[in-house]
């Protein structure tokens, strides 16, 4: 890509915060400034930085999971899921016996994901639960699944992050990562730099008023470990067959792995 990608990670007591090192204690709370300014146009954001794909792309991973559609109980774990998007998703394609318990550390995500549940008539069936995705508040092995969508980029602690992963799922549970990724398909890089960096803050700024959560979500992309790079980390977290499937030439990549 013509923005080279570096990989995620904090050393020195400093973290990355897009482009810019800030110190480790302060970069959750940059984040979820970002995310409390733009929980009302979350989803807008993403068709936005995925010219809508990120639909599509939502809809292959709930195939990757295929929730069970008979009576066979199943609970989902959606970590930064706020916004409910994966876990409605979910719950209207698996029985009546799936269940999902979104994870966000935003309150403002959470306030719009908790209307969405409500309006689908879902609210029996999806829990919201505030809460960090490097110390997630619930017991060993209570999920059979963990999803995570354009959210573990977010997280200070990536490695922390998938531990936890770990620890919640039961012995056969599946991690599913959905995230921007590196591109590699030549012209498509540079297009896709060139709507990255040049349309995206535009359009934060004229839709949202904004410019600076867009950029650093652009940002953030770039600073994302490479799919093997993140593949090596899923299996150093303990999980096995550890793969990855791209989409759209790598603009964002699905990553499986199982808890074996």
């Amino acid at each position: 890509m013509v923005a080279r990608m570096i990989e995620h990670k904090s050393t020195g007591g400093t973290a990355s915060f897009g482009f810019r090192e800030v110190p480790e204690s302060e970069r959750q709370r940059l984040v979820n400034e970002v995310f409390s300014r733009s929980a009302e146009r979350y989803d807008l954001m993403n068709d936005l930085m995925s010219g809508g794909l990120h639909r599509l792309w939502k809809a292959d991973l709930i195939s990757m999971l295929a929730p069970p559609r008979g009576e066979r109980p199943f609970h989902l774990i959606d970590v930064a899921g706020g916004t409910g998007d994966v876990a409605l998703r979910f719950a209207t394609a698996g029985g009546p016996n799936t269940r999902a318990t979104i994870c966000d550390i935003s309150p403002e995500m959470l306030a719009v994901g908790r209307r969405r549940v409500a309006d689908a008539g879902l609210a029996d069936r999806i829990a919201l639960v505030e809460g960090n995705a490097e110390e997630l508040p619930f017991a060993d092995r209570t999920f059979d699944a963990y999803t995570i969508a354009f959210g573990i980029r977010n997280v200070t602690r990536i490695d922390k992050a998938l531990a936890e992963a770990h620890r919640v799922l039961r012995i056969g549970g599946r991690l599913l990562v959905l995230e921007f990724s590196e591109v590699q398909v030549p012209i498509l890089d540079r297009l896709y730099d060139f709507h990255s960096f040049e349309i995206i803050p535009r359009l934060g700024e004229a839709v949202a008023g904004d410019r600076a959560s867009y950029r650093y979500l652009v940002e953030s992309i770039r600073r994302f470990p490479r799919q093997e790079a993140f593949a090596r980390m899923i299996g150093a977290a303990g999980f096995d067959r550890v793969g990855w499937r791209n989409l759209t030439g790598g603009v964002a990549a699905i990553h499986s792995a199982w808890k074996l």
